[in-house]
C-alpha cells in the first residue's frame, strides 16, 4: 500500500504504529530512532506514528548511467569523455564516420530529462521538483536556467543529427536494434544492460563491448538511490501483531539479514574465494541470481528481505558492472539526496491537483523547444510565464514549508 492509504488505515486502527512497540524491537530501535531518526520523519504521520516497515541498505551505490560502445569508440580511435564539450566532440566524430547513425539513442521517453537532470544539478526523486542545497529551497527544475542549458545542449544535438529524431517514441525493441547495429552508439539505462546486450548479440557479434561512462553536465553527477527503502510493509492489528511485529525485527537485525539474503553458511553455501558466496547444490546453473535463490531456499521473499547483506549475490557485480560502480564513487560522484518530505492531508490532496498536469506541460514544453527549430527565447519566457500560472508557486510553498516542519523535529 502507498504511504498515505496506509496512514489512513493506521489511525484507523487497522494496521500497527510500529513506534509504540519499540521496546520489543531492539533491532528497529538502533537502526531506525538511534542512527536514523529521520526515518519516522519522513515516513510516519504528522503524530510521529509508523505504519510501514522500512528496508535497510537494498539500492545499490551506482545503478543507472550513461553507457557507450567501447567496441565502436577503440575501432575508431575515440577516447571516452570526460565531461560535457568530449561528450559532444565524441558523438560528431561518429556522425562523420556513420552518417546513417544517430549516436545517441533513448528508450526512456521523456524520463530522458530526469535521467540528465542530475548532470545539470537539477536532478531528484520528486523531479522536476528539487532540493537546491545551495539556497535550502525546494524549485521547480524546468523553469531553471540549467534546465535551459540543459535543454540548448540537446537541441543543438538534436538539430546536428546526434540524437535519435525518435528519442521520445522509441520501444525497447527499437532501441535494442539501434543499440545493436550501427544505428546508435551511446545511451542511459540499467546497469545490468552491460552484459545483457552482449549475451543477445555476442554470436553474431563477439566483439560488441557496452561499458559505463561518465555523466554529463556541468556537475557531472548522477542519481543516488537512498539507503532506506519503504515498500508499505505493515502488521494489521490483531492477536498475533507481537509474533509478527518480532520476526520483522529479528528479519531486520545481521543475522536475520543474513538468513534471507545469503542463507546458512555450510547448508546453503560456502564463502568463495572473491568473499561472495557459492551454492554447490546450484553449480550446474549458468547464473545464481535471487530469483533462483527464492525459488530454490525461500531467501528474497517480498516483505522478509529488510536488510540485504552487502555480499550477497545481488551486489555481486560483473566486471562492466563493477567497473560502473568504481568510476562514479571513486570521486562520488552522485548528487545528494533529497529530503524525504512528509506531507499532511490537505497538502497531498492540492498537490495531486496540481503536480500531474503541471509535470505533463513541462514534458510537452522540452520536448517542443528541443525538436522545434523556432522554439527559442520568447518560447523559453512564454513558458516561465505559463508554469507560474499553472501554480508551480502554489506547489512549491507546499514543499517548502513541509521542509520547514521537517527541519524543526
Amino acid at each position: 500500500l502507498k504511504g498515505a492509504e496506509l496512514k489512513d488505515i493506521g489511525k484507523q486502527g487497522g494496521v500497527v504504529a510500529i513506534n509504540e512497540h519499540v521496546d520489543m524491537l531492539p533491532n528497529f530501535k538502533k537502526l531506525y530512532m538511534e542512527e536514523n531518526p529521520w526515518v519516522i520523519k519522513s515516513f510516519g504521520d504528522q503524530s510521529g506514528n509508523l505504519y510501514s516497515w522500512p528496508i535497510y541498505k537494498l539500492n545499490r551505490d551506482v545503478n543507472h548511467g550513461f553507457m557507450y560502445r567501447k567496441d565502436i569508440f577503440d575501432k575508431n580511435g575515440i577516447k571516452p569523455w570526460t565531461n560535457t564539450d568530449e561528450f559532444y566532440t565524441a558523438m560528431k566524430k561518429l556522425k562523420e564516420l556513420y552518417p546513417n547513425s544517430y549516436p545517441y539513442a533513448s528508450k526512456t521517453k521523456e524520463h530522458i530529462y530526469g535521467d540528465w537532470s542530475y548532470g545539470w544539478g537539477i536532478g531528484g526523486e520528486n523531479y522536476p521538483i528539487y532540493y537546491d542545497e545551495a539556497d535550502r529551497n525546494w524549485k521547480f527544475a524546468s523553469v531553471q536556467d540549467a534546465h535551459k542549458d540543459m535543454l540548448d545542449f540537446m537541441k543543438k544535438m538534436f538539430n546536428e543529427g546526434l540524437l535519435d529524431p525518435e528519442f521520445l517514441t522509441n520501444t525497447q525493441d527499437s532501441w535494442t536494434t539501434k543499440m545493436t547495429t550501427d544505428k546508435a552508439f551511446v545511451t542511459f539505462d540499467w546497469i545490468g544492460r552491460l552484459d545483457l546486450f552482449y549475451n543477445q548479440v555476442k554470436s553474431a557479434m563477439p566483439d560488441y563491448n557496452l561499458r559505463y561512462a561518465l555523466p554529463i553536465g556541468p556537475t557531472g553527477h548522477v542519481r543516488s538511490l537512498p539507503e532506506v527503502s519503504d515498500f508499505g510493509i505493515a502488521v494489521a492489528d490483531n492477536d498475533n501483531k507481537e509474533v509478527a511485529l518480532k520476526l520483522l525485527d529479528y528479519l531486520t537485525s545481521p543475522s536475520g539479514g543474513d538468513l534471507m539474503t545469503l542463507g546458512v553458511e555450510g547448508v546453503n553455501f560456502k564463502w568463495g574465494e572473491d568473499g561472495y558466496p557459492v551454492y554447490p547444490e546450484l553449480a550446474n546453473l549458468p547464473l545464481v541470481d535471487i530469483s533462483v535463490l527464492e525459488d530454490r531456499y525461500g531467501m528474497w521473499q517480498e516483505s522478509a528481505y529488510l536488510r540485504p547483506n552487502p555480499k550477497s549475490v545481488y551486489f555481486k557485480f560483473s566486471e562492466k558492472e563493477q567497473e560502473a560502480q568504481d568510476l562514479i564513487m571513486k570521486d562520488n560522484r552522485r548528487e545528494p539526496l533529497d529530503p524525504t518530505l512528509n506531507f499532511t492531508d490537505d497538502e497531498i490532496a492540492t498537490l495531486s491537483e496540481l503536480q500531474t498536469s503541471i509535470q505533463k506541460a513541462a514534458e510537452e514544453f522540452n520536448s517542443k523547444y528541443v525538436m522545434d527549430k523556432n522554439y527559442g527565447e520568447k518560447q523559453w519566457e512564454d513558458w516561465k510565464n505559463t508554469a507560474k500560472k499553472a501554480g508551480i508557486d502554489q506547489m512549491l510553498a507546499i514543499f517548502n514549508e513541509a521542509q520547514k516542519r521537517f527541519d524543526s523535529k
